[in-house]
């Protein structure tokens, strides 16, 4: 560890960045009694970590003794407060390797963001925090192998869209009793959608959330579940958004609520701006997520030793308007150009020998109609054809090792080979996509719909279907990539049963020529 102890008057000073960085072990921790503390536990949101590398991570709270008060503050009055924190090597603390202290301000809702470096590759450890005399729940995390360093196992899960008023957490609960490296979501952690009636669940506010003291309470109401804090705590996540997080369908800077005052380009940016903040707020993201008004870099790699890339996209921020006139118009984007040439760069370097693409939206082609007419999907890939043809074709051109795409948004587990010639169902598999279903997004599913016989049919590369809830649990050896799709009995009532509906095994194979 390197640097000296930080002096309370220069933490309330400000002089101290809010990502504090691992201090001197040589002292307890630093008591924060003069750094009004809140009167009552204020860790009811509980911890996180996120975006492990090789020597450290984030670590992540808020203080919100009230998380649910109307005002989207949390209970926290104006003043900054310090927080201490530690990292150990043992749940008891007897082995603590990096202790400091940070700022919760209250611009930023009191949020925490501590990125510790310092630390052992891939080392399991626990965190904690401390507010005054108030002490958090204690965090375990894993930090990243070293670059090129041989790996024989990485464990992942993949989670989206998580309405809260449409069923129980079951799955995270499920989820904490695996072994994993790492969680992907997705998108749609919060939803801005009005309440409607189910138990205690509704959503607060009641009103479609559209300010930055709305998208707070949101947030915060999401982050009081036991189970989700429960999924947070147990293992380091890689958080990326989509639509719900700011707005049903909107894309770049177009609102989808024609005729409606929001929908002007300049108040559509404001609202982003505010759904951006209290998203930074809430997510275990590092100093070069945090916004700058309607902009976030959200596109970012996590590279875990010779065994596995992430590549976090964002396919909303910087995509053209839904227009499937023109799907086929190659002036037309789901990236953006700047996250483009990122992504071409990443996958034409040197890579591991497993190449994730974690993004929202359906890649594959699909035909929704299953019939002589032809349906597809406008929100997803199908609706940028000519740039997802290029990826695609660069996929190949790079000879990019075993690419995975990881998607979220349609509410329903999916194995989909991505083909050479989708017209072809005999041409070379080019890239696998693999399709979490929601957590909760449409309470209770069912294995099956009533035209999925026939979409199948029209869809021979859709290798699995299951529209219950649940999530996608992988694991990743340099022989094979094993995806376990986890589903759920039931969301609208607790501790339903959880198992394993369909089982998809993916050897390692050389790039295609």
């Amino acid at each position: 560890m390197s640097g000296a102890p930080v002096s309370r008057r220069t933490l309330l000073g400000g002089a101290v960045a809010l990502t504090g960085a691992a201090v001197a072990l040589g002292a307890p921790w630093v008591s924060a009694a003069d750094a009004a503390p809140p009167r009552s536990d204020p860790f009811t949101l509980g911890v996180a970590s996120g975006d492990p590398a090789p020597d450290g991570v984030v670590l992540w709270t808020r203080l919100a003794p009230d998380p649910v008060a109307a005002d989207g503050r949390g209970g926290m009055g104006d003043r900054p407060v310090l927080v201490d924190w530690e990292v150990a090597e043992d749940a008891a603390f007897a082995r603590v390797v990096a202790r400091g202290g940070v700022v919760a301000r209250p611009e930023d809702a009191h949020a925490v963001h501590v990125e510790v470096g310092g630390l052992r590759p891939r080392a399991d450890l626990f965190y904690r925090f401390r507010a005054g005399s108030a002490i958090s729940p204690v965090g375990r995390t894993r930090t990243a192998p070293a670059p090129g360093a041989r790996v024989e196992r990485f464990a992942l899960a993949a989670a989206s869209c998580q309405c809260r008023q449409d069923g129980f957490y079951t799955a995270y609960a499920a989820m904490v009793r695996d072994d994993l490296d790492l969680v992907v979501f997705l998108g749609d952690y919060v939803y801005e959608s009005p309440a409607t009636s189910f138990f205690d669940r509704d959503h607060l506010p009641a009103g479609e959330v559209s300010t930055l003291a709305g998208y707070r309470l949101r947030h915060g109401q999401y982050r009081t579940d036991p189970d989700l804090q429960a999924a947070h705590a147990a293992f380091p996540w890689a958080v990326t958004l989509d639509d719900h997080d700011v707005e049903n369908n909107w894309a770049g800077d177009v609102s989808q609520r024609d005729g409606e005052p929001d929908a002007d380009p300049a108040m559509f940016r404001r609202r982003r701006a505010d759904a951006f903040r209290a998203f930074w707020e809430h997510m275990p993201l590092r100093r070069a997520q945090r916004p700058s008004g309607p902009a976030m870099v959200a596109h970012r790699r996590l590279t875990f030793g010779d065994l596995v890339d992430v590549h976090l996209l964002d396919t909303r921020q910087h995509r053209s308007d839904q227009d499937p006139a023109h799907a086929h118009d190659p002036t037309r984007t789901m990236l953006g150009a700047a996250q483009r040439a990122w992504l071409w760069g990443g996958l034409a370097g040197p890579t591991a020998r497993w190449n994730v693409l974690a993004q929202q939206v359906f890649f594959a082609p699909r035909d929704l109609a299953g019939g002589p007419a032809v349906a597809l999907d406008e929100e997803s890939w199908d609706g940028y054809a000519a740039e997802r043809d290029a990826l695609r074709g660069h996929l190949l051109a790079a000879r990019t090792p075993n690419p995975v795409i990881l998607t979220g948004d349609v509410h329903a587990h999916h194995a989909a080979d991505v083909l050479a010639d989708p017209a072809d169902p005999a041409s070379p598999r080019v890239a696998t996509e693999l399709v979490t279903t929601s957590i909760t997004s449409g309470g209770d599913g069912a294995a099956r719909g009533p035209g999925d016989a026939a979409l199948l049919a029209a869809n021979p590369h859709l290798r699995v279907l299951d529209r219950r809830r649940g999530y996608l649990r992988s694991t990743v050896t340099p022989r094979e990539w094993r995806a376990d799709f986890q589903v759920v009995d039931r969301v609208t009532v607790r501790g339903a049963p959880v198992r394993t509906a369909a089982t998809v095994v993916l050897p390692d194979a050389p790039p295609r020529t």
